[in-house]
C-alpha cells in the first residue's frame, strides 16, 4: 500500500476520497437550537473542505430530539432539517471533498434541562436519573436512525457514521457495566451488539450498496472491553457491509489502560484485525506531519483530525507539501481561530481544552 498521504481512498461501495484526511466529528455548539443548520457551522465545515479535507463529517447530529446532547446540536431527526443539510452538501462538495453526516444519539448523556425529560437508556439508572427504553421504544430508535442515513442520503450526503463510542446510546448498549436488560438487546455480546446490528443492516437496506457507510467505535471506558469491541469490529467487516472502520482511541500511540492487553499498543490492537477491503481510520492525538506519516506506516488507511483541523482549516494542505508540519503552539488568540472559521461560540466551545485559547 501507497502511505502517502495524498494518496486516493477507494471504499468498497465506490466512493473515492481524494486523500488521506478526514475531518473529526467535532462538537461546536454553532448550530440553532431546534437542529437547524446555521451560517456558523457552514462557514466552518465548509472552510475545511477548502482547506483539501479529502473527507469532512460533520458534528455528531442527534436523530431523535430526546437524544439531542448538547445545545447548539446539528440535527438530522426531521424533514426541517433538510435544507440546511442541502446546502452544506453542496458547500462540502465544491472542494471535492466527501460529504459525511454523523449520526448520534446521546441516550442518559443527554441533559435533562435541554431535551425537558428524563434522558433515556438501555437500563434506569438512578444515579444518572435516565429511564429503561421498553422493547417498542428500541425499536423506534433503530428505525429513527434508518430514517435519519435516508434523509441524509435524500439530502445529497455521500454517506453516513453511526456513533457507537464515547458513552453515548449504542456504546449504553454494548456496556456490560451500563446494560442490565434481560431481553434480547442484554445479556450476552451478540444481544448487546444486536442494535448496532440491526441499524447498519437497516441503513444498508435503505439507502443501496453505493452509500458510504462507516461506525465510530472506542475500545476504552464506559465499560468497553477491547477484546469485545475487536469482536464486533471483525463481525461487522465478516457480515454487515461497512465501508469503514473509525475507532477513537483518545491517543493513538498510547498502551492499553488494562493491564490483560498491554503486551502491545491500543492500535496495534485493531490493526491486526483482518480488514477485507474495509478501511481504518483512527482519531486521537495526530497533531503534526510526523503523527500522520507514523499513522499511515502502521498501515491505517486515512488519519481523523480534530484538534489540527481547528488550529488549521488547511492542515491536509500544510502535511502534504511538508511531511514535518508542525501547528501553531497553543495558546493561540480567539481572532486567529476566528480566521480559521470559527464562530464567538466555538471559540468560547473551545476554552473547555487547557490551555488552547489564550
Amino acid at each position: 500500500m501507497d502511505n502517502r498521504p495524498d494518496t486516493t481512498v477507494v471504499f468498497n461501495c465506490g466512493k473515492q476520497m481524494k486523500n488521506r484526511f478526514m475531518l473529526a466529528p467535532l462538537t461546536n455548539k454553532q448550530s440553532q437550537e431546534d437542529g437547524c443548520l446555521s451560517d456558523a457551522e457552514y462557514n466552518w465545515l465548509v472552510k475545511r473542505a477548502e482547506g483539501q479535507f479529502g473527507l469532512v463529517m460533520t458534528c455528531a447530529s442527534h436523530v431523535q430530539v430526546v437524544g439531542k446532547g448538547f445545545e447548539g446540536q446539528l440535527g438530522i431527526f426531521s424533514d426541517i432539517h433538510k435544507a440546511g443539510h442541502k446546502r452544506l452538501v453542496l458547500g462540502i462538495q465544491a472542494h471535492g471533498a466527501l460529504a459525511v453526516i454523523q449520526l448520534h444519539h446521546a441516550g442518559m448523556r443527554s441533559p435533562k434541562e435541554l431535551i425537558g425529560e428524563a434522558p433515556v437508556c438501555p437500563s434506569s439508572i438512578e444515579k444518572y436519573g435516565c429511564r429503561a427504553l421498553d422493547l417498542a421504544e428500541v425499536a423506534e430508535l433503530r428505525d429513527d436512525f434508518i430514517a435519519a442515513a435516508k434523509r441524509a442520503k435524500d439530502c445529497g450526503y455521500d454517506g453516513v457514521e453511526i456513533h457507537g463510542a464515547h458513552g453515548y446510546i449504542l456504546t449504553q448498549f454494548l456496556s456490560q457495566k451500563i446494560n442490565a436488560r434481560t431481553d434480547k438487546y442484554g445479556g450476552s455480546l451478540e444481544n448487546r451488539a444486536r442494535l448496532i446490528f440491526e441499524i447498519i443492516e437497516g441503513v444498508r437496506d435503505a439507502c443501496g450498496t453505493k452509500f458510504l457507510l462507516g461506525i465510530r467505535l472506542s475500545p476504552e471506558r464506559f465499560g468497553m472491553d477491547i477484546s469485545e469491541i475487536q469482536w464486533l469490529c471483525q463481525t461487522l467487516i465478516d457480515d454487515y457491509q461497512i465501508d469503514f472502520l473509525d475507532i477513537s482511541l483518545w491517543d493513538c500511540f498510547k498502551m492499553p489502560e488494562e493491564e490483560a492487553y498491554q503486551e502491545k499498543s491500543l492500535l496495534a490492537h485493531f490493526i491486526d484485525l483482518d480488514f477485507k477491503g474495509v478501511k481504518l481510520t483512527v482519531a486521537g492525538n495526530i497533531r503534526s506531519g510526523k503523527d500522520v506519516t507514523a499513522i499511515l506506516d502502521a498501515k491505517v488507511d486515512f488519519v481523523s483530525i480534530g484538534r489540527g483541523g481547528i488550529l488549521h482549516h488547511d492542515f491536509p494542505k500544510k502535511v502534504m507539501e511538508d511531511a514535518l508540519f508542525e501547528p501553531i503552539p497553543n495558546p493561540v488568540s480567539p481572532a486567529y481561530l476566528k480566521q480559521e472559521g470559527l464562530s464567538d461560540t466555538f471559540v468560547e466551545y473551545m476554552r473547555r481544552w487547557p490551555g488552547f485559547v489564550e
